[in-house]
C-alpha cells in the first residue's frame, strides 16, 4: 500500500489559472514502463507493476497493470490483465512490454526471463479484448537471446515494440543492443531475420542507445525514441522508412534525477501529442519503486520534438468532461493522497486502504445546469466505517454533503448508501474527503453517482 507521508497536491499559477499537479499521472500503485495506445475514444495505459515491498536494490514486478481515459486527466484502473505466471516458461520477472490491436486481436509483447533457454526472451500473449484475459500465445518464447548475437550479455532482449504500417507488422526490442525484426500477419512469428542497429553510431543514436525503443509514426516520418546512457536521458531519431536508415534527432529529456532509468513513449489523442515516461517521484519511490508520468507537447513545424521538461504540473487540459450522473468507478481517479486499488472478488477493482484525511479527486466534472439532490456510492466496511465528504474544486472546498458509511459487515457485502447533497452547476473538480477515528481500514469504496 502507498501511504503518501507529505502532501504533494501542488498548485501553480499561470497568468489568473491555478492548475493542479498530475504527475505522477498513476498515484495508486507503483508503475512503470508505460505503453499506451489509442482504441476508438480512449486511451489504454499498460504499465508493469514495482510491487511495494520490493527489495531496496532490486526489481520486483510479477503482472501488468491496465488504466483507461477519455480525457487524459482521469485514469481507471482495471484488473491486472497479464501476469508473468500466465507464461509457463517465463521465471517471474514482469519486464517492459507493449499491447496493439490487429484484425481484432489483442497481442501483449513482454519480455521476461525464461527458465528454459538462459536470458531474458521476448514472449506474446493474445486476448479478444484490450482488458483480457491474455493467454500465451505460443507456449513458448518469440524470441530467445540465443537467436540474438549483437549483445553478449544475457539481457540484451528486453523491451519490445510493435506497430503496423501499411499492413506489415514491425518488431523492435533491446537493452545495449537494438534488434528489428519484421512479423508474420498472425504476429506471432518472425518473417525473416533479426537484424541490429549499429548502436555505436552517432549519425543514428547521438550519445548512446541503451534500451526502451518505442517506434511509431507522425505525419510522414517515424520515430524511434529510447533512453540513452545508464542513468537514462530520452532521445529520438527519425526515419523515412518504418526500418530506417535511422538518423538522430536530439534530445527529449533530461535524467528525471529520482529514477535510474526511464521509459518512454508517445502518442496522439484527440488532436494532442503526449509524452509518457517514468519517474520515482510517488513517496517511497525510487529507481525500484517507480511512477508513470505525462508532458503535453507540440512538434515544431519542421517534425523536429523540442526537449520536454519533467514537470509536476503534467496534463492540466482535458479534452472531454465526465458526466456525473453517469455510474463512475471509484478507481477514476485525476489525483489521490493515501490510497490504493485492488482487485476484489464481486466488484472488480475498488478503492481501498481509506483512513482519515485521505482523499481522492475526479477533474472536469460537468453538472449542467444544475438539479441533482442526491449522491450515492457503493461501499463496504470490516469495522467502524467512517464518513465521506464530497467537496468542489479543492480538498477543503464548499462541502456538497457527508455520505455516512457505518459498518456493514464484511469486505465483499457492497452497499449502495445515499445521501441529499446541494444543487450544484457548471464544471467542477470534484474531491471525495475520507473521515474517520478508527486505525483501522475505515471503508472501501466502488462506484458513485449523483442524482
Amino acid at each position: 500500500m502507498i501511504k503518501f507521508l507529505l502532501t504533494t497536491f501542488g498548485a501553480w499559477l499561470f497568468g489568473t489559472t491555478v492548475v493542479a499537479a498530475q504527475n505522477p499521472a498513476i498515484q495508486v500503485l507503483y508503475t512503470a514502463d508505460p505503453a499506451p495506445v489509442v482504441y476508438r475514444d480512449t486511451v489504454f495505459l499498460y504499465v508493469g507493476h514495482d510491487e511495494p515491498d520490493a527489495p531496496e536494490d532490486k526489481f520486483l514486478m510479477r503482472e501488468y497493470r491496465l488504466f483507461t481515459s477519455v480525457d487524459m486527466v482521469n485514469w481507471t484502473a482495471h484488473p491486472a490483465p497479464l501476469k508473468t505466471s500466465d507464461f509457463a516458461w517465463s521465471a517471474g520477472d514482469a519486464s517492459a512490454a507493449q499491447c496493439i490491436e490487429r484484425n481484432g486481436k489483442w497481442y501483449f509483447y513482454v519480455s521476461t526471463l525464461n527458465r528454459d533457454h538462459p536470458g531474458v526472451s521476448v514472449g506474446v500473449a493474445v486476448a479478444d479484448s484490450p482488458y483480457g484475459p491474455f493467454r500465451d500465445a505460443l507456449g513458448e518464447a518469440l524470441v530467445t537471446n540465443d537467436m540474438t548475437t549483437f549483445g553478449e550479455h544475457a539481457w540484451d532482449d528486453l523491451d519490445p515494440t510493435v506497430f503496423v504500417e501499411e499492413g506489415q507488422a514491425y518488431l523492435y526490442w533491446g537493452n545495449n543492443a537494438c534488434y528489428r525484426a519484421r512479423l508474420n500477419d498472425d504476429m506471432v512469428s518472425l518473417a525473416g531475420e533479426i537484424t541490429a542497429l549499429d548502436i555505436h553510431d552517432p549519425q543514428i543514436f547521438g550519445p548512446d542507445f541503451e534500451e526502451a525503443p518505442w517506434v511509431y509514426r507522425h505525419g510522414n516520418r517515424f520515430y524511434l525514441i529510447y533512453a540513452s546512457d545508464p542513468n537514462e536521458s530520452l532521445h529520438y531519431a527519425v526515419a523515412a522508412e518504418p526500418e530506417g536508415p535511422w538518423r538522430y534527432g536530439g534530445k527529449l529529456m533530461d535524467r528525471t534525477g529520482s529514477s535510474g532509468s526511464n521509459h518512454p513513449a508517445i502518442i496522439e489523442f484527440r488532436g494532442h501529442s503526449y509524452l509518457f515516461y517514468h519517474t520515482g517521484e510517488l513517496p517511497g519511490g525510487g529507481d525500484f519503486h517507480r511512477a508513470v508520468c505525462i508532458e503535453p507537447f507540440s512538434y515544431r513545424a519542421d517534425g523536429s520534438i523540442p526537449p520536454i521538461p519533467k514537470t509536476r504540473r503534467g496534463v492540466t487540459e482535458a479534452v472531454a468532461r465526465l458526466d456525473p450522473y453517469r455510474r463512475t468507478e471509484a478507481e477514476t481517479i485525476a489525483w489521490s493522497e493515501g490510497l490504493t486499488v485492488a482487485d476484489g472478488d464481486s466488484a472488480g477493482v475498488y478503492v481501498g486502504g481509506i483512513h482519515d484525511g485521505d482523499y481522492l479527486s475526479v477533474r472536469n466534472v460537468d453538472f449542467g445546469g444544475g438539479g441533482s439532490g442526491a449522491f450515492e456510492a457503493a461501499v463496504s466496511s470490516r469495522y467502524l466505517g467512517g464518513s465521506m465528504e464530497i467537496r468542489l474544486d479543492a480538498v477543503d472546498g464548499d462541502s456538497l454533503g457527508v455520505l455516512r458509511v457505518p459498518y456493514l459487515g464484511d469486505w465483499e457485502d457492497w452497499q449502495t448508501l445515499r445521501t441529499e447533497v446541494k444543487e450544484i452547476r457548471g464544471v467542477h473538480d470534484l474531491y471525495f474527503v475520507f473521515r474517520g477515528g478508527a486505525p483501522q481500514e475505515l471503508f472501501r469504496f466502488n462506484s458513485w453517482r449523483f442524482r
